[in-house]
């Protein structure tokens, strides 16, 4: 019997509920059962990563994530562990229950959260407190022992979600757990990869615990994480005219390096030709520093509407500024009714004017922007940016990138795709420019406004990953660009080849 269809399929806290009841019921199994198996993941992967640890600490909660720490207890202790039990409660409830007696049927002592002095230091400990319910922040006497976990300085093994992450948005509400490991359960959640997840989540494991594929056939995922693929090889006969030409406009006062990095991102992605138009005194510096780039200097639309009928595709924003002379731009280059990514002050003038696009368009905004075009905070976008990105693609009827920690690409049809990939070294000035050039460029040559939109998050921040094995801290845009070359022909890459 097969098991879970898909470990890219990402769910949402409902939809594992409705999973879990019909787990049990094509398993013909006890709640307890499923606990017991999940318990036995977990030591699993315990063992697998600390293969030495004697001492554990198993901190658990009143409810069923408790019960998966209770009967963890068990197992290790079965195994030659020592485990000391740390219950949050004095009682449990539900399946819990069953598992919390299991533990003192086996002659475990239970240990008060506010009794910790006594206890001798463990090597490992285990956040059993919270699964997937919690939505909102931990009592305060909760967040003192999270935090006291988080400060000990002993890996923590989480159970299936961090306590205090939310396991639908990726937000942290109050105290949370940093996991060096977490074993997630069954299936795949959707708020362990964006957000604060990053933060919170370590290396993030699947057990699916044998559940049959039929337990998932009435609950389509709510979204997918993308995989690492890459464009075919082009045929031998092929020439620049097979591979688009694209146009990226902006660039205004003092920012020509927003162009220019837009720019070789794009050729680096395999666009076949792109031009450039920006302010006049920024072409010799254009020329000279990237020759393959064609820089035109443009005072207003009259000059910009011959590049545009000779392009194919457009870059809109980086750099742009929102001047007279930015706002005539994008006006003109909006109505030539061109496939489209808009991004940087593209989108803050979109706020301002909004409009849906009929052309392929994709969008590519950090929280900020998104909440300039969403009309609200950008609280309110981390809140949930699941339901951020969808009215924005619902709205503008485009295709939508929210840039951040898990970045998500949603389609106005609402699907919806995270990505795995990226790092802290990427916050830096001009990474947003490269993934505007990269995302156009595959639009140029032919992808559809959401293939080029996830392959072109996934490039962007394979590349990032790449650079980045010589130190986060000081990472530059122009580093991604090697491996990104590397990365967009399927070769092997590594950083200094």
């Amino acid at each position: 019997m097969s098991e879970h269809p898909s470990n890219r399929d990402l769910y949402t806290v409902g939809h594992m509920r409705e999973i879990d009841r019909a787990a049990l019921a094509a398993l013909d199994i006890s709640g307890v059962e499923l606990m017991r198996r999940a318990a036995s993941a977990a030591l699993r992967s315990l063992r697998r990563h600390w293969p030495q640890a004697q001492r554990i600490r198993v901190h658990c909660g009143p409810g069923n994530n408790g019960g998966d720490g209770f009967l963890l207890g068990v197992l290790a202790r079965e195994a030659g562990l020592q485990v000391d039990m740390v219950a949050l409660t004095t009682a449990s409830h539900g399946d819990a229950a069953a598992a919390r007696a299991a533990w003192v049927a086996a002659g475990g002592e239970l240990h008060a959260a506010d009794a910790l002095d006594d206890l001798p230091e463990p090597e490992l400990q285990v956040d059993a407190l919270y699964g997937i319910g919690l939505n909102r922040a931990p009592e305060p006497a909760v967040a003192g022992l999270i935090e006291r976990i988080n400060r000990s300085g002993v890996p923590v093994l989480a159970l299936d979600v961090p306590s205090g992450l939310d396991a639908d948005s990726g937000r942290c509400p109050g105290a949370a757990i940093h996991a060096d490991i977490t074993v997630t359960f069954i299936a795949d959640k959707r708020g362990l990869h964006t957000g604060h997840a990053a933060d919170h989540v370590g290396v993030l494991e699947l057990a699916t615990l044998g559940v049959p594929a039929s337990a998932f056939a009435h609950v389509p995922p709510d979204a997918h994480l993308l995989a690492a693929d890459s464009l075919p090889p082009r045929q031998r006969h092929a020439n620049k005219g097979h591979y688009g030409h694209l146009l990226v406009i902006g660039g205004g006062k003092g920012m020509a390096g927003a162009v220019h990095l837009a720019g070789q991102a794009a050729l680096r992605a395999g666009a076949g030709l792109v031009s450039v138009a920006t302010r006049v005194e920024h072409v010799d510096a254009l020329n000279t520093a990237r020759p393959e780039l064609m820089a035109h200097g443009v005072d207003g639309p009259q000059a910009l509407q011959p590049l545009l009928d000779r392009a194919d595709t457009l870059a809109l924003g980086p750099g742009l500024g929102q001047s007279a002379w930015s706002h005539a731009l994008w006006l003109t280059a909006l109505d030539d009714g061109k496939p489209l990514v808009l991004d940087a002050d593209g989108l803050n003038l979109l706020a301002k004017e909004p409009r849906r696009f009929t052309a392929p368009t994709v969008l590519t905004p950090h929280p900020g922007e998104a909440a300039r075009l969403l009309g609200c905070t950008v609280e309110q976008v981390e809140h949930d940016r699941f339901a951020a990105v969808r009215e924005l693609a619902a709205r503008f009827a485009a295709v939508v990138v929210l840039k951040g920690a898990g970045t998500l690409v949603a389609d106005p049809d609402g699907r919806l795709d995270v990505c795995p990939w990226g790092n802290p070294g990427m916050a830096s000035g001009g990474m947003g420019d490269l993934l505007t050039g990269i995302v156009a460029a595959l639009l140029a040559q032919g992808c559809h406004a959401r293939q080029a939109a996830c392959l072109g998050v996934g490039l962007h921040a394979r590349a990032g990953d790449l650079a980045a094995r010589e130190g986060e801290r000081g990472l530059l845009a122009s580093d991604l660009l090697a491996p990104l070359r590397r990365l967009g022909n399927a070769l092997p890459s590594e950083v200094g080849e």
